[in-house]
């Protein structure tokens, strides 16, 4: 087993000096345990030269098949050790940066008083991932971007809006939209996915909804790049749409002001997701758990 783990240090760092630096072992000891492993296999696992460590066709091999099993383990360890008076160990969460922003600062705090020995780490990333490869235990995504195959369970309010907003002196400047179509002739800050197409902004009101695809000036990654829109926005350079509670503060100072808000769409709220084919390690149960005791708590 420590064989096995010395090859899946030095394949993930990309070498046996990285790979020291980073499990506090010695190159050494890792380069013998590599020597133990390929003759005991009678194969090569690494191409070494004396600029690269790369992985051959069988080490790539042993590592996709390895590598879940290895995670398995240590769940089950975490696990274990759980499971005295107070779960303890390490939670890792991935999530988007609009629930970093709105939606954890109103868990995390109260979350980590109540349980000290867990230790939790927040990835924050707006693509699809795969929170088994990425070594996290859970992540929080909309509906429409849960990945197949797991449990979901609500987090946060459960239902959101998306508001559109603008400063007063751009508004009085460029006047004010009455209906959705009228943002085709406004100055419009736009978003995006980072490799995706900026989507046209979705609008309804009863049994009517719009989608208008105004010329933006300016376009930011959605999440990393929102409050740069916002910030231009207050600045009265144009029109921006956001979640509602992320636009709220700046209605509550009167920097921004509401831009058809009998528009405004309503979605469903984010979910905590994990896989179901997993031993659930203590702290994310401790987390699941804490979060449905909130919900019912109201």
């Amino acid at each position: 087993m420590g064989d096995v783990k010395a090859f899946l240090a030095v394949a993930s760092a990309g070498g046996f000096r990285e790979a020291a630096r980073a499990s506090g072992s010695s190159a050494s000891a890792l380069s013998d345990a590599v020597r133990r492993l390929e003759a005991q296999l009678g194969i090569r696992l690494f191409n070494r030269t004396t600029r690269s460590v790369v992985p051959t066709e069988a080490g790539r091999a042993l590592m996709a098949r390895v590598n879940p099993a290895m995670r398995e383990i240590d769940a089950a360890l975490r696990h274990v050790v759980g499971l005295g008076d107070r779960p303890a160990g390490s939670l890792k969460l991935n999530v988007p940066i609009s629930a970093a922003r709105l939606i954890l600062p109103q868990i995390v705090p109260a979350f980590l008083k109540a349980y000290p020995d867990i230790r939790l780490e927040i990835m924050t990333d707006e693509t699809f991932v795969d929170i088994n490869a990425a070594g996290c235990d859970a992540g929080i995504r909309y509906d429409e971007r849960l990945e197949q195959d797991m449990i979901a369970v609500p987090i946060g309010p459960r239902l959101q809006r998306f508001a559109s907003a603008a400063s007063p002196a751009y508004l009085t400047a460029r006047g004010r939209p009455t209906h959705p179509s009228d943002l085709l002739s406004h100055t419009c800050i736009r978003s995006r996915f980072a490799g995706r197409s900026v989507t046209p902004w979705e609008f309804e009101r009863g049994d009517e909804t719009l989608r208008v695809d105004p010329t933006p000036q300016l376009i930011v990654q959605a999440g990393g790049g929102s409050d740069l829109g916002v910030a231009v926005a207050i600045e009265g350079l144009g029109i921006v749409s956001l979640f509602e509670t992320w636009l709220q503060p700046h209605f509550d100072s009167g920097a921004l002001e509401p831009v058809l808000q009998d528009w405004w769409p309503s979605f469903p709220g984010p979910f905590l997701y994990y896989s179901g084919r997993r031993l659930v390690p203590s702290p994310l149960r401790a987390f699941i758990d804490f979060i449905k005791a909130r919900r019912e708590g109201g």
